[in-house]
């Protein structure tokens, strides 16, 4: 897990059950249960995500925002020197730089090579800006800025394309001063069908100090730091999402309080490459529904706490693959998210289908892990430094599968009073690349797991698994060892019995 720099902060307490997964071309690793299958199963606590997260802070956005009326709308057309508007109610120009002061619908086409669009509305009402065809790049600061607004909605129209870009090392230094290509001080929600463009030259991609609701459209950002940032909450319920950012890919960054500084993705199609976390949340990253693919980060989801209920995720790190933490302070050397210490932090699996590919721990808390339902496959870390499975609080498994594979020296395995039966295996040999285990009862195969990198470890929990009888482990069809259900259990701390909680966070 990477060093956290975040001062220890509030235990969320109300956490919701979030779900990811992804199918991968490139993962193999499959299950085969008796009376199940490799699909998705819940053991029904998914629906009791939306209670979970009743203590966070409402979304400012409807599920309509993108509907307009193009009759009762303004149209700007932009171009560089002779910009004009419909009307002047509400629109002010000057130069290249095109204000909207009151709330309404205005319709934006045409092209500004160096110019800015402005919303500064102080009336109650929202502020739709339509982007039809319209491209719109700042040599010298943010492209589209919102300095005040009771809410602004970028619309994006049927069929058309259009882009937003910044300048180059602008001054971003002030207080509340924009930092992104599209800023907002204000709630931000964005929505329609066409499709938006986005390049963050000096920071962010796309910015709101306040929330940040994507409801749809094809939404591309490349951005120098951070991609899509919020500050209060970040909810992406539709449309089709791509980031590649040069820091974190998605982010929401209020630490407040418990209620605030969360992400939350109920739908859509979502795809990040980051050179830092795929997504990032101060407080709850839930994910509900939709499509998650993090293709490149070094931790793929952190959060306070990070909860999987439904969709499908697949994450791809270089470090931890799923990290919740309360994060905490680093001076005593024991490396970030407070040493071996439980933070009351949980990653919680209930649902959906997940897959990870991590080069650190493939599913870390620094609290507990549980998981109630759902498909989850890690191929965990090939270093001993590392396991699939670590906690500071303990694993819970009481429904769905789980196959975890990884390296044998911080191998971490669910509890002994784990609802559902697990099995744990520590091969003598290494299992390399390409090869097959099989956990088989009486003749029948239980589950199988494709290893895509070497492993010297393999966690399998599901239903059809009995604590206490045998079960026959096979590498590519030839039996290499004999385990018991619920024994060989582990704490993240090189294997053994008993002894302490998992060794990092």
């Amino acid at each position: 897990m990477k060093t956290d720099h975040r001062i220890i902060r509030r235990v969320s307490a109300a956490i919701a059950a979030i779900v990811a997964g992804v199918a991968l071309t490139a993962c193999t690793a499959t299950t085969t249960t008796t009376g199940t299958t490799a699909t998705s199963r819940s053991s029904g606590t998914s629906a009791s995500a939306a209670a979970l997260l009743a203590d966070n802070v409402e979304s400012h956005a409807d599920s309509d925002d993108a509907d307009y009326d193009a009759s009762d709308a303004t149209t700007i057309t932009l171009a560089d020197g002779a910009s004009t508007a419909s009307s002047s109610d509400g629109v002010s120009i000057d130069g290249d730089t095109v204000t909207i002061t009151a709330p309404g619908t205005y319709i934006l086409s045409g092209t500004l090579n160096n110019g800015q669009v402005v919303v500064n509305s102080t009336e109650d009402g929202k502020v739709k800006l339509v982007l039809d065809n319209a491209s719109i790049t700042h040599s010298s600061g943010s492209a589209v800025v919102v300095t005040e607004s009771d809410e602004t909605v970028v619309i994006l129209a049927d069929g058309s394309s259009n882009s937003v870009t910044d300048g180059t090392g602008y001054d971003t230094s002030a207080d509340n001063a924009p930092n992104a290509a599209l800023f907002s001080a204000d709630d931000l929600t964005i929505g329609g069908t066409g499709s938006l463009t986005v390049t963050g030259n000096t920071n962010d991609g796309i910015a709101s100090k306040d929330g940040l609701v994507i409801l749809s459209g094809k939404i591309t950002v490349t951005s120098v730091d951070d991609g899509v940032r919020a500050k209060d909450y970040l909810i992406i319920s539709g449309g089709t999402v791509g980031v590649t950012a040069a820091d974190d890919g998605l982010k929401s960054d209020n630490e407040d309080d418990d209620t605030v500084g969360y992400i939350q993705i109920t739908g859509g199609t979502v795809e990040v490459s980051a050179g830092d976390d795929g997504m990032h949340a101060e407080g709850d990253l839930s994910i509900e529904g939709g499509t998650v693919t993090v293709v490149r980060s070094n931790e793929g989801l952190e959060g306070a706490n990070v909860l999987l209920s439904g969709g499908e995720v697949s994450v791809t790190s270089s470090d931890d693959g799923l990290n919740a933490t309360q994060g905490s302070t680093t001076d005593s050397g024991q490396g970030g998210g407070g040493g071996m210490q439980d933070d009351g932090s949980l990653l919680a699996i209930s649902g959906g289908t997940l897959t990870v590919d991590a080069e650190g721990d493939g599913l870390d808390s620094n609290g507990t892990i549980e998981v109630s339902g759902g498909t989850t496959v890690v191929h965990g870390p090939t270093n001993g430094g590392n396991g699939a499975l670590d906690s500071n609080g303990g694993i819970t498994v009481s429904g769905g599968t789980v196959l975890a594979g990884g390296s044998a020296g911080m191998a971490e395995t669910p509890g002994t009073d784990s609802p559902e039966g697990w099995v744990a295996v520590t091969f003598s040999s290494q299992v390399a690349a390409g090869q097959t285990v099989t956990i088989v009862k009486d003749g029948t195969t239980v589950a199988t797991y494709t290893a895509t990198k070497t492993i010297g470890s393999l966690v399998v929990a599901d239903p059809p698994i009995t604590t206490g009888e045998s079960y026959e482990v096979q590498v590519d069809g030839s039996t290499v060892s004999t385990v018991t259900a619920g024994e060989g259990s582990s704490n993240g701390m090189g294997g053994g019995q008993g002894g302490g909680p998992g060794s990092r966070g």
